[in-house]
């Protein structure tokens, strides 16, 4: 008898992806070139899109969608054709800071809806240790009838693709799978070898590779929270912290990390469902809301640095105005979920500052849906100090005479989030973290 993993090879039976985000398309285009893939996604509007080969994300050129043996869908009865199912769905949080399991239980509740006896189901989205059996599988269960084990079979592979990065991709970076049991672990493992050229680490269980996931980005968020808490002391000392830390980086384990504002879909958010679940547990994570409380004040704490310079140059702030440049949650991607460069925004509007914010690649009328301000198309010649909040390519080559163009008598203040222009503005003031 065929395994699972021989029939998709064979293409005698499909497999689907739910949700076809920044994640999900990527992945089911690549299986689409090695077996019969089912795209489905809720949002009839891009799944139109994509059947006209447009990536509704804006991440992938239209060649991507070549050679490629899928089917995009909303509609379940087409879905249903699948006997292996991969979930990947964005896990937000809410207002509260707490998990926001809605997407994950509600494709949940998709699949379970046209489960069959003997299919997988294998989990993306990245929660806390235990949420996949805890949370998941019981909605399973119910929609199906079925019966975890004995009649379907569950596993985890947490997703690692950076957006916006052309290096690290799906088939370059080593993949975690694993599964509810040696079976099912192994066809998981072996069907994700389809498309992973650097290989996949098989994990002991579940919640390890749940675990192994989340403390990726909880590292990357406590290191970086300690280089913004530097990055505030060494402003008070008058020292330049990109020069800190090109003079420790010449030390051969010292760990580069940068400050900056930390939004986005991943390390903005995963700490806090690792803390949710240390809470559960009877555990205050001291040291994860610690990374966490640092981070969140960032945009702030630029907002209100900006306004102090301004006020030291003898600006009035009610009479002055900043532009912002860059308010998706990362350089050189348009997904401004979650950005923090809006705490920036806010902050300053606080003292009454006029504010202009510029990005090419964020849509104007996505970000005064989520955030309630627009992107102007061309930035004016009349501002007092300008913040290049995103390091976006088409920034790197400003010189300062492109600066001094937008200012208001020729000068002002500059404020270089990431550092980018050390050491190439002379006449303005300069600031970065």
């Amino acid at each position: 008898m065929k395994t699972i993993y021989e029939k998709l090879v064979d293409k005698e039976t499909k497999l689907a992806v739910i949700g076809l985000g920044y994640v999900g398309l990527p992945i089911a285009l690549e299986f689409a070139r090695k077996i019969s893939v089912i795209g489905f996604d809720i949002n009839s509007k891009r799944v139109e899109m994509m059947k006209n080969r447009i990536d509704p994300s804006d991440e992938l050129e239209a060649e991507a969608f070549d050679g490629c043996d899928i089917t995009f869908t909303h509609k379940l009865d087409e879905l249903a054709e699948a006997t292996f199912f991969i979930i990947a769905v964005p896990t937000p949080i809410d207002n509260s800071k707490e998990p926001d399991l809605t997407p994950l239980l509600g494709a949940s509740s998709t699949v379970g809806q046209v489960l069959k006896k003997g299919d997988y189901v294998v989990y993306e989205s990245t929660v806390y240790p235990g949420c996949t059996e805890e949370d998941c599988i019981p909605v399973l269960e119910a929609e199906s009838g079925l019966k975890y084990m004995d009649d379907f079979k569950v596993g985890y592979s947490p997703e690692r693709i950076n957006p916006g990065d052309k290096v690290h991709t799906l088939s370059t970076i080593v993949k975690v799978s694993s599964g509810c049991d040696p079976e099912s672990a192994e066809n998981i493992a072996k069907t994700y070898e389809l498309v992973v050229a650097a290989g996949v680490h098989r994990a002991a269980s579940l919640k390890v590779a749940e675990a192994a996931k989340i403390i990726e980005n909880t590292q990357r968020d406590v290191n970086i929270a300690l280089i913004n808490e530097l990055s505030i002391i060494f402003n008070r000392m008058g020292i330049n912290t990109y020069d800190v830390l090109e003079a420790a980086g010449t030390k051969w384990n010292f760990l580069n990390f940068r400050p900056g504002l930390v939004g986005g879909h991943c390390i903005g958010v995963d700490p806090y469902y690792l803390t949710h679940k240390a809470k559960e547990l009877g555990y205050h994570a001291k040291i994860i809301n610690s990374g966490r409380y640092v981070n969140d004040s960032m945009g702030f704490y630029v907002g209100k640095q900006t306004v102090k310079k301004m006020i030291a140059q003898g600006k009035n702030p009610m009479e002055s105005r900043v532009l912002i440049m860059g308010t998706t949650f990362k350089e050189d991607v348009s997904d401004i979920r979650n950005s923090k460069v809006v705490d920036v925004y806010k902050e300053m509007e606080s003292f009454a500052v006029k504010l202009d914010v510029i990005d090419p690649h964020a849509d104007s009328a996505e970000v005064f849906e989520e955030y309630g301000y627009e992107v102007i198309d061309a930035p004016k010649n009349n501002y007092d100090a300008i913040i290049v909040a995103v390091n976006h390519r088409e920034y790197s080559n400003l010189t300062e005479d492109d600066f001094k163009k937008m200012m208001k008598d020729g000068k002002g203040i500059i404020v270089d989030l990431k550092g980018i222009y050390k050491g190439k503005i002379k006449d303005l003031e300069y600031w970065s973290l």
